[in-house]
């Protein structure tokens, strides 16, 4: 079984470029952020003659995320409570004995903007939620906006202090973690130095200049099954005219 994350930076310039990587990937259950369109304009024809069904929680202009499934699934929730001035960020769907989420978590803007400390309490109520749950078989997934470790940013340790490399931004994604969840990739690839996400100017993407932001956290057991965690880094080029995201799709395999 193989699952994926991806922050596609909008649907609408992006939608053939999505079709490419579903064809070719062949995914059984995504999650997308950064949608930046309304549920009413969710195109569900197109994804349904790709295979799969979508659940959406979009927003116009703004944020948005959506679950494509190609085993259908029962849709929990959308939204995270009390949170709903930061807009659609956050949508679960039950599929068969797993619980599935995908996030796209506040950006924060600058340490010193009043949107940084919306994001940390954003957090908060992710992480009270993500301890109320008592599934076995549960994944959080999407784009965290924050730098885990050091490694995980170009800079390193100069980053440290900076939006996304904060120690309080560190803190929640510690005891988010602390809930029952598992960063797939650090349990991979402890000590090697991936990024997810490049800045479209200054040829941030060939110079590798980058952060890792987006990844999967999933329980134990899920943990236990997967086979290998992709960033694949080939969808974050070019594609014949077709422009990619910013960030590089995320997707690992089950056994």
């Amino acid at each position: 079984m193989r699952i994926a994350t991806w922050n596609i930076n909008g649907l609408r310039a992006r939608k053939e470029f999505v079709e490419v990587w579903l064809k070719e990937r062949q995914p059984d259950l995504v999650g997308f952020q950064e949608l930046k369109i309304q549920d009413v304009d969710f195109p569900h024809e197109f994804f349904e003659e790709l295979g799969y069904e979508a659940f959406v929680h979009g927003q116009k202009s703004w944020n948005g995320v959506a679950i494509l499934s190609k085993a259908g699934g029962k849709l929990i929730q959308k939204g995270l409570k009390g949170q709903d001035d930061f807009g659609a960020r956050l949508i679960t769907v039950q599929v068969n004995d797993l619980e599935f989420t995908t996030c796209y978590c506040p950006n924060g803007k600058d340490i010193d903007h009043p949107d940084y400390i919306g994001k940390l309490d954003w957090y908060d109520s992710l992480i009270s939620e993500s301890k109320k749950s008592e599934q076995k078989n549960r994944i959080l997934c999407g784009d965290f906006n924050i730098v885990a470790r050091p490694i995980d940013s170009w800079k390193g340790e100069k980053a440290t202090g900076e939006i996304f490399h904060t120690q309080e931004e560190r803190l929640r994604m510690k005891e988010l973690k602390s809930t029952g969840l598992e960063d797939i990739y650090e349990s991979k690839y402890k000590d090697e130095q991936m990024f997810t996400w490049w800045d479209y100017r200054g040829g941030s993407f060939h110079r590798k200049h980058g952060l890792r932001i987006d990844t999967i956290l999933a329980t134990k057991d899920i943990a236990k099954r997967t086979k290998d965690f992709v960033i694949d880094r080939d969808f974050r080029k070019k594609k014949g005219d077709l422009t990619p995201s910013d960030h590089a799709p995320v997707y690992i395999d089950l056994e």
